[in-house]
């Protein structure tokens, strides 16, 4: 009996470890996904789920292929926003999210009504290709510098979304 009292009582004084929440924890599994990234500017991963369960993973890289930044350099455009602020923008790579749709595409993984996580919210082209595809929520790390058209046809459609972080993305050359 005295056993048992002493193991109740360091039991009680130990501390408990704290379980992630799913969001928390799908959200850290994009991380390490996207240290396989060939693009520095984000080293962005992405994941779908559903049930729980990953689907498909998809980081920043050059189609199959092609050389990557991390070889060649950056393919950088300037792009002129609506109203009339610039950003530059690495266009040799696709991203993350398109990527992690086309592996699901390309081995036969349905996603449709999974959730996408992110590291930053997607950019328009990648939003009409979430909503294509059935994606039904996204979670992201932080917001992307030019997401407000993206959250507009999110609601439009009813994709539920949400951002961890309010901090916006940043990159050295914007």
């Amino acid at each position: 009996m005295a056993l048992s009292r002493k193991k109740t009582k360091k039991a009680k004084s130990a501390k408990v470890h704290k379980r992630p929440n799913w969001d928390k924890y799908f959200i850290e599994m994009t991380k390490f996904v996207g240290r396989r990234g060939t693009c520095d500017r984000g080293q962005a991963g992405a994941i779908i789920v559903k049930d729980k369960r990953v689907l498909a993973t998809g980081y920043v890289g050059s189609p199959i292929g092609l050389p990557h930044c991390d070889e060649v350099g950056h393919e950088m455009h300037t792009v002129i926003q609506e109203d009339g602020t610039q950003s530059r923008h690495c266009i040799r790579t696709a991203h993350a999210e398109l990527n992690a749709i086309a592996n699901a595409a390309r081995f036969g993984v349905a996603i449709d009504g999974a959730v996408l996580y992110c590291k930053i919210f997607p950019c328009y082209f990648c939003a009409k290709t979430i909503i294509n595809s059935g994606i039904k929520r996204v979670v992201c790390m932080k917001d992307y510098h030019t997401s407000k058209r993206s959250k507009e046809i999110f609601k439009e459609i009813g994709i539920e979304f949400e951002i961890l972080n309010k901090d916006t993305e940043n990159y050295s050359d914007m």
